[in-house]
């Protein structure tokens, strides 16, 4: 499963910059690969939410996928933080664009 998460993940990335995605993806554990899936597929789900992509308005995007997932609270768990960290993280340097469809992997 971590293969196929690193895969898409990596395929999810601005053609430009999957190098760079891939690398930093590797070093992540099969749950935090997930967890950025998870943020990816909310957002297939929910187009209709514009996202400018500055890294101010995808941590409040990332705060208000986690606070609907259920996860999210005043006191979050230091693993729950670690991830939102990470997958604004991944955004950044994958190029990835929200607001409307992802691109599919080449």
């Amino acid at each position: 499963m971590r293969d196929t998460l690193l895969s898409a993940l990596t395929g999810c990335a601005d053609k430009s910059r999957r190098p760079l995605a891939r690398r930093f993806l590797v070093g992540l554990s099969a749950d935090e690969l997930q967890f950025i899936a998870e943020f990816l597929g909310a957002c297939l789900l929910e187009p209709s939410l514009e996202c400018r992509n500055s890294r101010a308005e995808l941590g409040d995007r990332i705060s208000r996928f986690q606070t609907l997932r259920g996860g999210f609270a005043p006191c979050a768990s230091e693993d729950e933080q670690h991830k939102m960290i990470l997958l604004l993280e991944y955004l950044c340097r994958s190029g990835v664009r929200l607001g409307g469809n992802l691109p599919m992997a080449d």
